[in-house]
């Protein structure tokens, strides 16, 4: 489903069928680095079969498409700037299909919009933040293997360093009114979501 959603995007911009392997093949190896441990091509899935659901709500559904496959493209724990260097990478592959410029503006900014999850003025990219944090809604086992596997994403880091950092994240979510901006992922996971990152900041402090 990854794969061929992502060909009948590109199908849509170009006919250049070595182009639409290669960027496909670039995405897929990417996604799946060994670093990686949760920033995979299952998440890109869990966002794709969440975001289908909500296909009827969504007015730029090839806009959210592209945010979905290159908004983690570039991923460094090392890192604060994975946003902007996913949102310029992303410009560049859509420029290379001659994707129109106000498309590539969008998906620019709904890729900047997953760093802070702040509330938008556009309803899809509200859409798309939601749908990257619906895993914090997850029952606990699901939200559990999430924070693992975020812990492993960060392994060069001691917890001295990471737990201090990881508690500021979860501790910004808490203190947000609302963790999710629309009315179907706010009714579907936000007690989940905040009885999940209490757990989880409570257990970082044992």
């Amino acid at each position: 489903m990854l794969k061929e959603t992502f060909i009948g995007l590109l199908t849509n911009h170009t006919n250049n069928d070595r182009l639409i392997h290669e960027l496909w093949t670039e995405v897929e190896t990417t996604y799946s680095g060994h670093e990686r441990k949760y920033h995979t091509l299952q998440h890109l899935e869990h966002l794709l079969d969440v975001l289908t659901e909500l296909k009827d709500q969504i007015n730029d559904w090839n806009t959210i498409l592209f945010t979905l496959y290159y908004h983690d493209v570039i991923y460094d724990a090392s890192r604060s700037d994975n946003e902007e260097g996913s949102a310029d990478f992303a410009e560049k592959r859509m420029q290379q299909l001659a994707v129109p410029n106000v498309t590539i503006k969008r998906c620019k900014n709904q890729i900047l919009a997953t760093k802070l999850h702040l509330e938008s003025s556009d309803s899809d990219t509200n859409y798309f933040i939601d749908a990257d944090l619906s895993v914090l809604g997850q029952p606990w086992e699901v939200y559990s293997d999430y924070f693992k596997n975020v812990r492993k994403e960060y392994i060069i880091y001691p917890d001295t360093v990471y737990k201090p950092g990881r508690k500021k994240v979860l501790q910004h979510f808490l203190a947000m009114e609302r963790i999710y901006k629309t009315d179907f992922f706010f009714t579907k996971f936000e007690r989940q979501a905040k009885e999940n990152l209490q757990t989880e900041l409570q257990w970082l402090n044992e």
